[in-house]
């Protein structure tokens, strides 16, 4: 038995803030922002009263549309997200509510911008355990709302959005066929948020520091994406024995074009199999994957086999090898 994906969902908000209007609110152009990491917008949830879940439930509720599914038929939901609604309960738990899943196990995952690669490992292994059947891995990301948009080294990277996809068994050779995931918790200096955890909790001299925004030193974090994300593409690929020209798609998450460039190098998968829309989303954590996946879905055959990889903060990252199902 293996887990398959068997259809995908997806969100992004209506609003979209663009460098344009970006270099009103602070010191910086469309020009600079474009050449050092390629982004031209972002879309954005405006609503303050709105929070990852919502998110969530739209890509969850596309999903459902799609695949004609019934609340009560799925058996698990994974949330991945970096920015919860509350520290508890889980965001999982507000989604599942907000669909009308009752009764089956919601819990979130926090693996930062690695979420999506952690909760497919995650779900696969429950649906080869056969205790499950029908689990539902949905990644969603409202990071501007810790977005501090007077530091423009890190307000124009990211975007709100989520994607949804449901895992299921298959006895044919499709699915998800290996994982690798990785962790170096020495990265916790480089992007973290510093305040707000049981560590350093709010008060207004964290909140006068600046301290519940998204705090990055964008070099220690661009060397080890750059060599982290390629390398663990181009180990799963050799582990499987994949070559250059085996790959039909990668799928690499989206932060910084020069990183997906640097991995691009690396494997020497052709840059026309490569599927970036960072231009247009920015980066949108755990949500880039799934996003990439909803938005060209039917460009994807039965039998690709699909990269994906992603980087993110801990540091966490890693790579999934999908032979594409449907």
């Amino acid at each position: 038995m293996n887990a398959i994906i068997t259809g995908i969902g997806g969100y992004v908000p209506e609003y979209i803030l663009t460098n344009q209007e970006l270099s009103t609110m602070m010191d910086t152009s469309d020009e600079w922002i474009t050449t050092r990491v390629g982004i031209k917008q972002r879309h954005i949830l405006k609503d303050d009263t709105k929070g990852a879940s919502y998110l969530g439930q739209m890509a969850v509720l596309d999903l459902f549309r799609k695949k004609r599914l019934q609340p009560q038929e799925i058996d698990f939901i994974i949330c991945t997200t970096s920015t919860p609604d509350h520290i508890f309960p889980s965001t999982a738990s507000i989604i599942a509510e907000k669909v009308g899943i009752k009764g089956a196990p919601a819990i979130d995952i926090q693996a930062a911008c690695s979420g999506f690669i952690a909760g497919l490992e995650m779900a696969a292994a429950y649906i080869k355990s056969g205790k499950y059947k029908k689990i539902i891995v949905v990644s969603a990301e409202k990071m501007s709302y810790m977005v501090d948009y007077q530091d423009r080294q890190t307000a124009p990277l990211f975007g709100d959005g989520a994607g949804a996809v449901i895992v299921e068994p298959t006895s044919e050779n499709f699915g998800i066929m290996d994982t690798q995931l990785y962790t170096d918790g020495s990265g916790l200096k480089h992007l973290q948020m510093k305040s707000g955890g049981s560590a350093s909790a709010a008060s207004h001299q964290t909140v006068d520091r600046r301290e519940h925004y998204i705090y990055q030193e964008g070099q220690a974090v661009f060397k080890n994406a750059v060599v982290d994300m390629a390398e663990v593409s181009a180990e799963i690929m050799e582990r499987n024995h994949l070559g250059k020209n085996d790959i039909a798609y990668l799928i690499p998450h989206q932060a910084n074009l020069r990183i997906i460039d640097a991995t691009v190098q690396r494997t020497g998968i052709d840059p026309k199999k490569v599927i970036i829309n960072i231009e247009h989303f920015g980066n949108t954590s755990s949500a880039s994957i799934p996003i990439c996946l909803w938005e060209n879905e039917k460009k994807l055959k039965k039998g690709d086999n699909i990269i994906l990889t992603a980087f993110g903060a801990g540091f966490t990252w890693g790579a999934v090898w999908l032979k594409w199902g449907y």
